[in-house]
């Protein structure tokens, strides 16, 4: 026993030295060291300016020695990467990927396991992740925790949303890291499931501001075959360590070597442009692993869906908007269904005449009736329509104006019903040639005990990608985990929703103005939001004036959304008959484009605003939107991304002189003038306010 602690301790000594890692740019260093009895350590720094003061790293096993200490460094190797590569859909036709890595292999004594951490600089931030090699001494086991530490430099401004392993559909707030009480919230916020498990536990990805001006953002990618991470909060230390969202009975993850974890990821800068513009999470996936991507189209659609969240119509058949109305065995329909054969027709119409790629129908398949709030697991079987709308009349008249349905599958949380019923429902949408899916999963998780965020959900999630690549459809799933740059490998993961979106300002306390202008720093980086913007009629008091309830933005940022909520799927979500009443504003929404070949953020503040331009896929067009939050602002870009010796045709989309997101959100104004890339032009923005910019070369 006595040679066995000496040998130890020359072993601990020769491992004492740090191992170093720059970002390209050497801007950004890491730097990785075993301390005390052997514990992985590492600390960041940004321009020499401490970013992460020294943390612990480690994984702990169920039933197992811990790999968390005892280790000594077997060998470690440095790499250089740069490519350039194609996404199918993007903010732009090339992302570049190029980082600096470091592995560091490592071997427990006393049990003779090993675990590798590899660590990645890029210029905009520092991303490890944990790998498990085959190896006779570790095959199955149980992470019952993983304690990697982000040990903050300061008391930064935060923007965080509590922990909860079933909803990201929170508002965010924002105050000191010292500041975080998840108990201070407003709990009465249209969330219908809410598990909020720690006063001092946070959801990443966590968007921060260091009083010296540094931006810090603290998040994960390439989350597959592992559950979520959430972050604990030691608030007066500055502390946060990784907290995985357990499973049924209370486990973590369920592995076999070889295998890693997800990336933990810590972006850095000190202009915010390089977090909200940053390809870091997309490129810490796995490259596409499909042959045929031409299937995959970006669309923009309408759909039967904002008309229920106002109160004009019903999912159910019977009209009762009652989701436990299990009692009532013969539907006796009201005439208030949305989803009928005659409504789907005039959104088609619309559709074909205003040149949109498809319509979404929700409520038109059975079991509306009885859906949330029991648990129930026999719920939708995803192929029978009610007796109102005929799905093949229905997709024969679309084909004839030119347009695509877009099927809807809610789960009501069922998911082991969803996975019996999967292929089925598949052969449908083949059957009648839809090209997209929007998946949803309100409510607790069946099979039961499982949470959103957990193991077996990750799975299902990107199982459901995976499957539907096989029947060539793309999907759009809503209450999932967040994305992490899964569409990066399955490409047809076109979008999600994840986050609290546009629907809640119909029939809740709604979103606050600065919600729109964090979302980009947090959400979307880890892949497109299906926000459904478009809202023009903001007031719910004009479908019944006893509402109060609004969207809380002007009309003219409801068009900037198109442009600062990346995604290839995007919704023109307000009803037909209001958008014929502003058809003036209502063309840029028809003008706007999805898919992009560059992206430039001209200006960019967490909290407060977002100015990006963007260049149509194969196009010379330009599209620029701005958002502000609850301050009027006022500020002058320069047009210097337009092309040389080129002018321009620019139609200004702006608030009015008065206009203000509670008090007078539908004032705008329309101009049109010539720019050239030598221009400069003043965006005046009102409280809540936004403007959008389409710029057309003239010939």
């Amino acid at each position: 026993m006595k040679y066995f602690i000496a040998v130890f301790s020359l072993v601990l000594a020769l491992n004492v030295s740090a191992q170093t890692l720059q970002s390209p740019s050497k801007t950004i260093s890491l730097e990785f060291k075993l301390i005390n009895k052997g514990v992985p350590s590492y600390s960041v720094t940004y321009k020499n300016k401490p970013v992460i003061l020294s943390s612990l790293l480690g994984i702990y096993q169920k039933d197992a020695a811990d790999l968390a200490s005892h280790f000594t460094i077997e060998n470690s190797k440095t790499n250089t990467f740069n490519e350039s590569w194609k996404p199918v859909l993007g903010e732009q036709a090339n992302i570049v990927n190029h980082y600096n890595e470091l592995t560091i292999s490592l071997l427990q004594m006393g049990t003779g396991k090993k675990m590798n951490i590899i660590f990645r600089a890029f210029d905009e931030g520092v991303a490890f992740r944990y790998e498990f090699p085959k190896q006779q001494e570790l095959n199955y086991f149980i992470i019952s925790d993983e304690k990697s530490e982000f040990n903050l430099a300061g008391n930064h401004k935060t923007f965080w949303i509590p922990s909860d392993y079933d909803s990201q559909e929170y508002a965010y707030n924002e105050t000191k890291i010292s500041e975080i009480n998840t108990g201070t919230i407003d709990k009465n916020n249209g969330i219908a499931l809410k598990s909020i498990g720690s006063k001092f536990r946070v959801q990443s990805p966590l968007m921060m501001k260091s009083a010296d001006g540094l931006y810090i953002n603290i998040f994960e990618a390439a989350v597959v075959n592992y559950p979520v991470m959430h972050l604990d909060v030691l608030p007066n230390e500055y502390k946060l360590t990784s907290n995985l969202v357990p499973n049924a009975l209370g486990d973590k993850a369920y592995l076999q070597t070889p295998c890693v974890s997800p990336w933990r990821t810590i972006m850095v800068s000190d202009d915010a442009r390089d977090i909200v513009g940053s390809k870091m999470i997309l490129n810490l996936n796995e490259p596409c692993k499909l042959d045929d991507t031409s299937w995959i189209k970006p669309m923009k659609y309408v759909g039967i869906w904002w008309e229920m969240h106002v109160g004009k119509s019903t999912w159910d058949y019977a009209g009762s908007q009652n989701a436990q109305n299990a009692a009532n065995k013969e539907l006796v329909p009201t005439g208030r269904h949305g989803a009928t054969t005659a409504n789907t027709k005039r959104y088609i119409d619309f559709a074909a005449k205003n040149g949109f790629d498809g319509v979404l129908v929700e409520g038109w398949n059975v079991g509306w009736e009885d859906w949330f709030g029991n648990w129930k697991e026999e719920v939708f079987d995803f192929t029978t329509p009610y007796p109102d709308f005929d799905l093949k009349a229905v997709n024969d008249y679309a084909k004839s104006k030119g347009v695509k349905m877009i099927m809807h599958n809610e789960t009501s949380g069922s998911v082991a019903n969803y996975e019996r019923h999967l292929d089925r429902s598949f052969d449908l949408m083949k059957k009648y040639g839809y090209p997209a899916v929007k998946t949803g999963y309100v409510g607790r998780i069946i099979p039961r005990g499982e949470f959103h965020d957990g193991q077996s959900m990750v799975n299902h999630f990107n199982f459901v990608a995976r499957r539907a690549a096989d029947y060539k459809l793309m999907v759009n799933s809503h209450e999932s985990s967040r994305p992490t740059g899964y569409s990066r490998t399955y490409p047809n993961y076109i979008a999600a929703e994840a986050a609290r979106g546009n629907e809640f300002n119909g029939w809740s306390v709604g979103n606050p103005p600065m919600h729109e202008t964090i979302l980009p720093f947090t959400r979307l980086l880890g892949g497109p939001m299906d926000y459904t913007p478009g809202i023009f009629e903001v007031k719910m008091s004009i479908y019944d004036k006893s509402k109060t309830e609004q969207v809380h933005t002007t009309l003219t940022k409801q068009l900037a959304l198109y442009l600062t909520m990346y995604s290839p799927l995007q919704m023109a979500a307000d009803l037909p008959e209001n958008y014929e009443k502003y058809p003036d504003a209502f063309q840029f929404i028809k003008d706007v484009a999805v898919d992009w070949d560059q992206s430039k953020y001209l200006e960019a503040e967490p909290g407060d605003y977002i100015t990006v331009a963007r260049k149509a896929k194969g196009s010379e067009n330009w599209f620029l939107g701005a958002i502000t939050d609850e301050n009027p602002r006022t500020s002058e870009i320069k047009l210097d991304f337009l092309s040389p010796n080129q002018k321009y045709k620019a139609t200004i989309y702006q608030d009015g002189k008065t206009a203000h997101w509670k008090n007078n959100p539908i004032s705008y104004e329309i101009k049109t003038i010539v720019v050239s890339s030598k221009s400069k032009l003043k965006l005046v923005l009102a409280a809540g306010g936004g403007t959008a910019i389409s710029l057309v070369p003239i010939q």
